[in-house]
């Protein structure tokens, strides 16, 4: 099984930027060792289960909660596949394989 999460997460009680706080987040997930990639909007997760992504998710909101955030933006989306695995890497490709590469 391979299920992707595109997680987005950060206070919005403070202002202006929230790369601190991001970054602790961040620091959660490069600590998991699962599969990541960090984009200018969110950050794509790889896992074999559901509960390890749920878990996950929990353990961010309460590195938010633990430095005083009293109000949480969060959003995920999953892409729950039966089969598969380097999806982050293997969905770009596919893609690629049409068009060329994507990125510069």
């Amino acid at each position: 099984m391979s299920i992707l999460m595109s997680l987005a997460m950060f206070p919005t009680d403070t202002k202006g930027s929230k790369s601190k706080e991001v970054s602790q987040i961040l620091e959660i997930i490069k600590n998991s060792g699962l599969d990541y990639q960090l984009t200018s909007m969110n950050t794509i997760v790889e896992a074999k289960t559901l509960k390890e992504l749920l878990d996950l998710l929990n353990l961010c909101y309460l590195k938010l909660e633990e430095l005083g955030c009293n109000r949480v933006y969060a959003i995920a989306n999953f892409d729950i596949r039966t089969s598969g695995e380097n999806r982050i890497k293997t969905k770009i490709k596919s893609v690629e394989n049409h068009i060329g590469k994507v990125s510069k």
